[in-house]
């Protein structure tokens, strides 16, 4: 096994499948089982998952709203699905435990950085909530700060594409993907791949980033297991 503590950063939109809104018990399943299959073989997973599916505090700004009171609400939304990708995993026998940045004893734990990477070594998967309990920050900053807090070896972001590409593949047709690619030449090109100050977290912690398409069967165990798939961010 190539990496044996992982974050999975996955977007909240990607748990809508094909719904508009909410989220899509079928594709739920789907993440769960693949998640499940990288647990059995003993990696050490953590995940963070965003909240757009259900609310997002740019767009609440946008419309009127506070951009503080839209950003908590954001992160109130990243607790459901991070509440609603534990279910699917326990009920395939996955053992879990759920952090949250925002204090929630009823449903939750609070983050203990010490706590999660001892959950991590007992075996258990750790599902982390409500982004940094900032606002202005984003679930990519959150993913990258508690990946590095873990000592995770790599970020993987799920997406719906399989990798970086020249351009966006789904508007341009001649868009090319890199296999590997530089955090200087992503910087330099203006590639979008995460947020600056997620992204820059990394390249200053020398922290790798894979993106990869989630919705295809067998990448994430494949990914750990070492295979090429998507595309390597690294120094």
């Amino acid at each position: 096994m190539k990496y044996k503590r992982i974050l999975l950063k996955l977007s909240g939109e990607a748990l809508m499948g094909n719904k508009g809104f909410g989220i899509d018990q079928e594709r739920l399943l789907e993440y769960a089982n693949e998640i499940k299959s990288i647990y059995d073989e003993g990696c050490e997973v953590a995940i963070v998952i965003g909240g757009g599916n259900i609310f997002r505090g740019i767009q609440a700004e946008k419309g009127g709203m506070d951009r503080v009171h839209g950003d908590y609400m954001g992160m109130l939304a990243t607790v459901i699905n991070s509440m609603a990708i534990q279910s699917a995993l326990e009920g395939l026998g996955v053992s879990t435990r759920l952090q949250s940045a925002i204090k929630m004893e009823q449903i939750c734990e609070p983050f203990i950085r010490r706590k999660a990477v001892r959950h991590l070594e007992k075996g258990r998967v750790v599902i982390f909530g409500a982004g940094t309990g900032n606002p202005y920050f984003t679930t990519d900053t959150a993913a990258t700060l508690r990946a590095i807090e873990i000592e995770a070896s790599v970020i993987l972001k799920g997406t719906r594409v399989d990798g970086i590409y020249t351009a966006d593949p789904e508007k341009d047709n001649t868009a090319t993907k890199y296999e590997t690619i530089k955090f200087k030449e992503v910087y330099d090109k203006g590639l979008e791949v995460m947020d600056m100050t997620a992204f820059t977290l990394c390249k200053e912690n020398n922290l790798p980033i894979i993106v990869f398409d989630m919705n295809k069967k067998g990448n994430l165990k494949n990914i750990i297991l070492g295979h090429k798939i998507g595309t390597l961010v690294e120094v």
